[in-house]
């Protein structure tokens, strides 16, 4: 059994987010497209002295006590019945609060490195299982290191709270990234885009359904008509991230937005 594994973890832009009105249960339903881009985080995992501890360095950034790594840990345990404890040092470049999913795609890459170090051989569906355990975006990242493999571009269809992932065709595009400086919290851009919802001023993306999105993902990107619901609430509320998606296309992107629920601005580039 190898001692250690070293992982990449990339980060992803959502091109078009549509969020739907809250659920009974707290959780709200999406649709949108996802892709992961080159910026990535680094994890290196190794079997640790102790018992089923998690013990999580991570040099640039304070983490919690209790993070993403010791709720994938946890569960893993759980399922597998592993005892031992384990140590990542995570080599931190995806910037929090970001809109990245930094902290998302480091748990699928941690689950991923920690079936392989204690070799559990776990089934994707199982892997999928916990992904989803952890937080609603670790699936997208599961299924990316499922089906394209580390390191490799991979887009989606991703629909339900996060859980639903259907692959799409990839594309090699030349995606620009601005940090605003405002690190937006996932549950303030929720609640001001739920009383955005409440007050019906939430279009939403004019297309409906796989097909449609995925024929809107194959366009030229100076004729995407995605939109991001978070865009209005969260950068009405923080001007630097409205001037740099100003500045963006100032520059000469063929489209940019907000990803996600912030406050990273993506551009793409097509050199038109």
């Amino acid at each position: 059994m190898a001692d250690s594994v070293v992982a990449s973890a990339p980060a992803k832009i959502n091109v078009g987010l549509s969020v739907f009105p809250r659920r009974a249960d707290g959780y709200h339903d999406i649709e949108g497209v996802f892709t992961t881009v080159s910026l990535h985080d680094t994890l290196s995992v190794s079997i640790a002295d102790g018992e089923g501890e998690c013990l999580v360095e991570c040099p640039s950034m304070l983490l919690p006590a209790q993070n993403t790594f010791t709720a994938a840990y946890k569960a893993f345990c759980v399922l597998t019945g592993i005892g031992s404890s384990v140590r990542v040092t995570v080599d931190k470049r995806i910037p929090s609060g970001g809109g990245l999913g930094g902290g998302s795609s480091d748990a699928a890459s941690f689950i991923q490195s920690i079936d392989s170090l204690f070799r559990t051989h776990l089934v994707a569906s199982q892997l999928y299982e916990l992904a989803l355990s952890v937080g609603s975006d670790v699936p997208f990242f599961m299924h990316a290191l499922c089906e394209a493999g580390e390191g490799k571009p991979y887009a989606a269809y991703v629909t339900g709270r996060g859980e639903k992932v259907e692959a799409l065709q990839p594309r090699n595009l030349d995606v620009r990234l601005a940090l605003p400086g405002v690190p937006v919290s996932t549950k303030e851009a929720y609640a001001w885009l739920d009383e955005s919802i409440g007050r019906g001023e939430v279009r939403h993306n004019a297309f409906r359904g796989k097909k449609a999105w995925e024929a809107e993902w194959g366009k030229d990107p100076v004729d995407w008509r995605f939109v991001n619901d978070f865009t209005i609430p969260v950068s009405s509320r923080h001007e630097a991230i409205a001037a740099a998606i100003r500045d963006m296309r100032g520059a000469g992107a063929s489209f940019a937005d907000m990803s996600g629920s912030g406050s990273t601005v993506f551009g793409i580039f097509c050199g038109h």
